[in-house]
């Protein structure tokens, strides 16, 4: 008898628990549309994105233009000169190759520069939800950005505005 009772306290206790759980959700892509400093790194990955790019380009133009050129030479050319001609491509596209993977690869100069700009911006965020979710003593804080998990939420749940508000930022109802 002694068990069972037990028992019913501690399963009350876990259905306690569980319904008593507060969340809340916040939408990242609409808090970070209201952040100035976001517009600002991104304006200046897309800046530096855009740099690379063209001197990437430039690289691969340099080789389309000597495999061009070469294309018109090598029947007048000996075999000696036709093969260095040839390396000489291939180091160039090589080299075009791996700045393109240095720039834009993964864990490239852009994840890198882009991982100097952004995560300050997530930290902040992250910190205010942090915050309001240990005032609000919430349990679960979910995103609903980015092709979320989440198929329905009740906006009464959604703490957006107050995360921005808890940073200092000031709403633009755009």
């Amino acid at each position: 008898m002694k068990k069972v009772v037990l028992a019913f306290f501690l399963m009350v206790g876990m259905i306690s628990t569980v319904f008593g759980q507060r969340y809340a959700y916040v939408d990242t892509e609409y808090i970070l549309s209201q952040m100035p400093e976001y517009a600002e790194a991104q304006t200046e990955l897309d800046k530096i994105s855009e740099e690379w790019a063209k001197e990437i380009e430039t690289l691969f133009a340099d080789v389309e233009k000597k495999r061009k050129d070469f294309a018109a030479e090598a029947i007048l050319l000996p075999a000696e000169i036709k093969k260095q001609r040839e390396k000489e491509i291939n180091e160039s596209e090589m080299r075009a190759k791996e700045m393109q993977k240095k720039r834009f690869g993964v864990g490239g100069d852009l994840f890198a520069k882009r991982e100097e700009l952004i995560k300050p911006i997530q930290d902040k965020i992250f910190n205010a939800i942090q915050e309001i979710a240990s005032d609000r003593n919430l349990a679960f804080v979910f995103d609903k950005a980015n092709q979320s998990n989440l198929l329905f939420a009740d906006p009464k749940y959604d703490i957006s505005d107050q995360v921005i508000r808890k940073m200092g930022i000031k709403i633009d109802n755009n």
